[in-house]
């Protein structure tokens, strides 16, 4: 699933709601019984991301961590 959000918020506006978005999606989704990442990408470049637990051992994974151009922050 890819889903793209489209926002007026400012770039710093963005840079500091991607962290927030981040945790909440991840606690939302860690209460599934799913592998997940989670990415969030601003219009700034900059990178932030979440794997899930499930997903730590998942080879392709950490391809699709390793494939970003831009830095990209773990939580």
């Amino acid at each position: 699933m890819h889903i793209e959000i489209t926002s007026t918020l400012t770039l710093e506006d963005e840079d500091r709601l991607a962290s927030a978005v981040l945790k909440a999606l991840s606690g939302l989704l860690d209460m599934l019984p799913i592998a997940y990442l989670v990415r969030v990408e601003t219009t700034d470049e900059h990178v932030v991301q979440h794997v899930s637990p499930r997903a730590a051992n998942w080879d392709s994974m950490s391809t699709l961590s390793s494939e970003s151009p831009r830095p990209v922050a773990e939580s």
